[in-house]
This record gives C-alpha cells, structure tokens and sequence, in this order.
C-alpha cells in the first residue's frame, strides 16, 4: 500500500541575499546595464552614434599603429639574440644594455601615447608617506615607505580590466602571468616575451605544486634581490571585478616572503564604467573607443614588509595586504 505522505519539498537554491551577496562584485551600475545590454538613454545613443564616425575610426588606427610599432621595435631588439629558456618558460627579459633600453623605455612611452588615444588623458595617481595605517578593528599594520635601493618583489594590484596591465606596463614595464597560448599570438607573443612574461598552462598538472606558485615565487624572489630582474606584476583576485569590491587573495605573490608594493586602480566615471566585469570584451572595447573621456586614479602604498607570522603563513600575508588596501 502506497504512502500517502508526500515527499517534502526541499528548495536547494540560495536565498536571494546570498546570491545578490555572491555576484555584487560583478554587477555592472552603468547607463548600459547588466553585461552592457541594457537600454541607455536616448542622449548616449546618440553620442555613441557620433563616436562611432568621428574617433573611433582615428583611435583603431592609431592604436593598431602603435602596437605594430612596438612589435618592430622589439623585433629589431632581439635580432641575433636567444631567448631565455628555463623550465618551460622562454624570454628576453634577460637582455641587457641598448637593448634592454630600447625595449623598456619605448614601451613605457607608447603605453602612455596609447592611454591618450583611449581618451585616458590624465591619470592621477598619488603616493601614500610612510605612517602605521589601522584596519577597522584597530590592528596595526607594519608598513614603511620604499627605501633608496630597496624594491618589492611584486607589485600587487586589483584587477578591474584589461586596462590594467596597459597602465602598469607604462609605470614600470614589469612581468605579467599569462597563459601558455599568449607566447604564441602573432605580435603579442613576441611583446609578452620581451616582458618576462611567467606562463603557465593551466589546465595542465604536469608541474606539480611547482606549478603557477612556484615559478611565481621563484620569480618574485630573484626580483626582490636582483635589480636588473624584471618586477613581478600580480593581480592576487584571479579575475576582474567592478572596481567596488576586493575579492580573496590567491597566495602565490606571498610565498617568497619578499615585500610587497600594493597599489590600488580606480576607474570614476558618469556613463560607460571600463570596468570588464559581467560584459563581453568586443562589447567592452567597443564602448570604452566611443568614450569622449575617461578616468583613471591610482594610489600607491607604502612597501609592505611582511612580519615574521606572515612570512611563515603567506595565507595571513595575502589577507593582511588585501585588508591594507581595502580601507584605502
């Protein structure tokens, strides 16, 4: 005989505030809505219209110009000269002398010309003294400013967009992490070579606990002690937010136990946010080109030297930095 009791309804999903809670780092709160879909108003679809005829056309050429000038600029470089190879990684960060030169200061003044183009045409950027900075809850933070011949080794930032890494490779031309396939892109690939670029694969478990981590340790390390290495630049969230939240570090900047400089983007803005959270990139790009203006504010902070708790825990190293930027 059948029961006649029903089976109880269990409702597996998240209540709605975790949910809200779970993605708010990725909602996007400008006039073109949720993943840039939205229905802006009729005022920005005609500025749009405009932009698409007037400077868009003029910033693609520009840029694709510049990008193809570098390339050359490195290409001739790197003539008559092998790259580095060690462990699966291959480089010409290595390269010293006129070359090196050439190669860094060329990038750092293109990057520059290039924000110009995407209509970036003053960044502010500000740097905090050295003083004891407290978190909410009253623990005091050790950080002292950047000495004469000391220097970190890792520079550790949010990640907002891809803008990012065009802002840092025209402040101080470091190293990036970045996939195995980016070595092999028609320019790029050279580009990313020239900067020392860390790749890894990511799908592949052939390193063992070597793997990112450890070459990233390695990495940081040697940029700590040695001043012709390139700096390692990191962005510890793993992925691209609003700007409005600082996701849980990744601690593989932190087990070096070098220290660190963390530096902080923001992107102001009143219509199009360069934010590259919950929209396409082709969408993104689009957009930002058909920006008149845009804003970019950066605020540098003190090196952060790490204690000797947090050098014998990097997990408590990463979020004790990512607490210090957050209440800036």
């Amino acid at each position: 005989m059948e029961s006649d009791l029903e089976h109880p309804v269990i409702d597996t999903k998240p209540p709605r505030c975790d949910l809200e809670r779970k993605f708010a780092p990725f909602v996007r709160r400008d006039v073109y809505g949720p993943g840039g879909r939205g229905d802006p108003p009729l005022a920005e679809k005609v500025l749009l219209g405009l932009a698409l005829v007037t400077i868009v056309p003029v910033r693609v050429v520009v840029a694709v110009s510049l990008a193809l000038f570098y390339y050359s600029v490195c290409r001739v470089c790197t003539l008559g000269v092998e790259p580095h190879r060690e462990a699966d990684q291959e480089g010409y960060a290595h390269v010293g002398g006129w070359r090196r030169a050439v190669i860094v200061h060329s990038r750092r003044f293109l990057s520059r010309i290039m924000f110009f183009v995407l209509g970036f045409y003053r960044i502010r950027e500000r740097r905090c003294g050295p003083r004891i900075l407290k978190s909410g809850d009253g623990e005091n933070f050790a950080v002292e400013q950047l000495e004469e011949n000391e220097r970190p080794g890792a520079i550790i930032s949010n990640h907002v967009s891809y803008i990012d890494i065009l802002y840092h490779m025209s402040s101080s031309f470091p190293s990036f992490v970045a996939k195995r396939s980016v070595a092999e892109l028609p320019i790029v690939g050279l580009v990313s070579k020239c900067l020392g670029c860390i790749y890894v694969q990511r799908e592949s478990k052939a390193l063992d606990f070597r793997g990112v981590a450890g070459i990233v340790a390695e990495r940081v390390q040697e940029a700590h002690v040695n001043k012709d290495a390139p700096i390692v630049m990191l962005f510890p969230e793993g992925t691209t937010t609003n700007g409005e939240f600082l996701l849980p570090f990744k601690t593989g900047a932190f087990l070096s136990s070098a220290p660190v400089l963390p530096v902080i983007l923001r992107y102001p803005y009143e219509r199009f946010s360069p934010a590259w959270d919950s929209i396409s990139g082709v969408r993104h790009l689009i957009f930002l080109l058909c920006q008149f203006v845009n804003h970019l504010e950066v605020t540098y902070l003190p090196l952060y030297y790490p204690s000797k708790q947090e050098k014998d825990d990097p997990k408590l190293y990463a979020d004790n930095v990512r607490r210090l930027m957050a209440i800036m």
